[in-house]
């Protein structure tokens, strides 16, 4: 009886823990009102949808745990599939035109990483005007017209599976968040990330390179923005210009609702990825259930600030419990 009390309260501890009982609650309450939630069809939707929240939220999740914000990353999926797009309509080879896309968003992660580090300013306002001028690079390219159309192999990458029913860009997600998570747990890099977004000082006094590993972590985000709006055109068979519109948001969630703490020096790939699943499956259900869409963004909205509550309410009860142990 010892044992199972122990598991369960280890169970509860877990980062993770809120997320998985969350989702778990949604998914029987929703199949209790619907059943076509459950359906294969469905399920599948569901995954696909996941997993391109998921790239990008892995990025995002990195970026959270170093002590910073990337406001930009929606703008910058556009961007992505844009530059992707325009350079197959030009007649690029495919997988030029897929780094190309990759490209841009590492491109636009470096300038946000250049102006946080090296001039020192709140990567809430730096991500924030990139946001604007990266959508304002996708307005400005296509004129508000979607790009279209895309040679057929570039849209088997999403639109044919790999693996019987499995939507490729779930195991593509999959894939980077395995790589992502060997890294974050298991690395010298994934260790100084962990300690740059616990205390900057501390860890630029230990020798940690605090400059060389925020310029890695919004890259890496940018570049992986850049690579789910590839693979999002590839879905929709147009470069559209307004492809990530919000997402941002969604992904911030998805992190923060998997426990990456929106303070820094907290959090994990495996949260983030629940998180992510959670954000699909809430998003899913609501439409499922008619909920307007306008509901359903203020829904996301609640979740959030609910999720940013939580942990700042247990980084306070942390550092209670740290000062009376002292």
């Amino acid at each position: 009886m010892g044992k199972v009390r122990n598991r369960v309260k280890r169970f509860f501890i877990m980062q993770e823990s809120g997320v998985l009982i969350l989702t778990v609650l949604f998914i029987i309450v929703v199949t209790a009102r619907n059943q076509v939630f459950i359906s294969p069809a469905n399920i599948f939707d569901v995954l696909r949808a996941s997993g391109f929240t998921l790239i990008t939220t892995v990025g995002m999740t990195m970026v959270l745990i170093a002590g910073g914000l990337d406001l930009s990353v929606g703008s910058v999926l556009g961007l992505g599939g844009i530059v992707c797009s325009m350079a197959l309509a030009a007649g690029f080879p495919i997988i030029i035109a897929i780094l190309a896309g990759v490209a841009s968003g590492a491109f636009v992660g470096l300038v946000n990483a250049f102006i946080i580090v090296k001039m020192g300013i709140s990567s809430l306002m730096v991500t924030l005007g990139t946001q604007y001028v990266a959508r304002g690079v996708c307005m400005g390219l296509t004129k508000g017209v979607p790009i279209y159309p895309l040679p057929q192999a570039f849209q088997n990458l999403e639109q044919k599976n790999w693996f019987w029913s499995v939507p490729n860009v779930v195991i593509i997600a999959a894939l980077i968040a395995f790589i992502a998570f060997i890294v974050m747990k298991y690395t010298i890099f994934g260790r100084n990330v962990y300690a740059v977004g616990g205390n900057q000082e501390a860890a630029r006094i230990s020798g940690v390179n605090v400059r060389r590993i925020a310029f890695s972590v919004y890259i890496l985000t940018g570049a992986l923005a850049g690579l789910t709006g590839v693979l999002m055109t590839a879905r929709l068979a147009s470069g559209q210009p307004n492809a990530g519109t919000g997402y941002e948001l969604t992904v911030i969630a998805a992190a923060v609702i998997g426990g990456t703490s929106a303070f820094g020096g907290v959090g994990s790939i495996v949260g983030s990825a629940l998180g992510a699943i959670f954000m699909q499956i809430m998003g899913n259900s609501l439409t499922i259930m008619r909920i307007n869409v306008y509901w359903q963004n203020m829904a996301i909205g609640i979740i959030l600030l609910v999720a940013v509550i939580i942990d700042q309410y247990r980084r306070t009860t942390l550092m209670r419990s740290g000062i009376g142990a002292s």
